[in-house]
């Protein structure tokens, strides 16, 4: 497992649209806080193309994203925003190379797909959170999550302070998951995530409780929770009446042999919490916490990520 190289004030962010268009307004708000944490964005007016639902072709898309991971002085990539259309970039990216120059890449939501595929395909640890229309509404909870997440001063801790223990226990493994829907499009393909001995994290919005229940009940008749040792719910926001989509929860998983610990703070809700795609975690009922092992970027020189030039 490569981890990125951690980042730095001053360093040079590449800004990627690879699913919709966005509203400028959002979007320069968010360039804004970026710039106020001190980091460089780096993007043309090519960024704003629209083509349809997409924010220009696949082609398009998954070139910029290539020049960026492959351009020595970008040290992170960061999502404009979801909507849909990372799907679309899967079979166009060049995974061996991308491989050569693990970089932070961020983004959730329909991002979730090149979160785990760029984690699978390319060894790296991969960073689940705001992407940058998103940024404009940020509170402090998600910008400081952002930073202990990526420059690698201690581990990410995050808490479920009002969620709910659906079975008790603890467990560790690598943190795999996102997006629930994404999650679900992506089986039966050759991008879909390999959850044994995971921890499977999973969110949502502005879905009817009996969408999350197939959902659900997709994954669990496709297997996905056979070999997890946990499961971890994040947000589900606009998802109609809390009490139905916990209900949800208990119906399927309440008598498994693995933890399940809903209402941790990441997705779409606030604050969106950054979470390591890929990285070794410990889901504690007790705690109601996810603790990471260790930070999941490293210094320069560190071994386990690249130099920086």
């Amino acid at each position: 497992m490569q981890c990125p190289v951690s980042l730095q004030p001053g360093d040079r962010v590449g800004i990627v649209a690879p699913a919709s268009p966005f509203e400028r307004d959002r979007f320069d708000r968010g360039i804004e806080v970026l710039e106020k944490m001190g980091y460089f964005p780096v993007f043309d007016d090519t960024l704003f193309r629209e083509r349809g639902y997409f924010a220009g072709t696949s082609g398009e898309r998954a070139r910029e994203i290539q020049a960026f991971f492959t351009a020595p002085d970008i040290k992170a990539l960061w999502c404009a925003r979801g909507g849909y259309g990372s799907l679309r970039l899967l079979p166009e990216l060049d995974y061996p190379a991308i491989s050569q120059q693990p970089k932070i890449f961020i983004g959730c939501s329909d991002i979730t797909a090149l979160l785990t595929t760029l984690h699978t395909r390319c060894g790296m640890v991969t960073f689940h959170g705001p992407m940058v229309s998103s940024l404009a509404e940020a509170d402090q909870g998600t910008l400081d999550g952002i930073r202990t997440a990526l420059s690698g001063t201690r581990p990410v801790q995050v808490e479920a302070r009002h969620g709910q223990v659906i079975r008790p226990g603890r467990a560790k493994g690598p943190l795999i998951g996102g997006n629930l829907a994404t999650l679900c499009h992506l089986l039966a393909t050759p991008y879909a995530p390999d959850f044994r001995g995971c921890i499977l994290f999973i969110e949502d919005t502005k879905e009817k409780p009996y969408r999350i229940d197939r959902m659900l009940t997709q994954m669990d008749y496709a297997g996905c929770f056979e070999e997890i040792h946990g499961l971890a719910a994040g947000s589900f926001t606009d998802c109609g009446w809390p009490g139905a989509v916990a209900r949800v929860f208990e119906e399927l998983f309440a008598d498994r042999d693995f933890p399940v610990v809903t209402g941790f703070p990441a997705g779409h809700g606030h604050p969106n919490m950054t979470l390591p795609i890929g990285a070794g975690a410990t889901i504690d009922s007790v705690a109601m916490s996810l603790t990471y092992d260790a930070p999941a970027v490293c210094r320069p020189g560190q071994p386990g990520g690249p130099d920086r030039p």
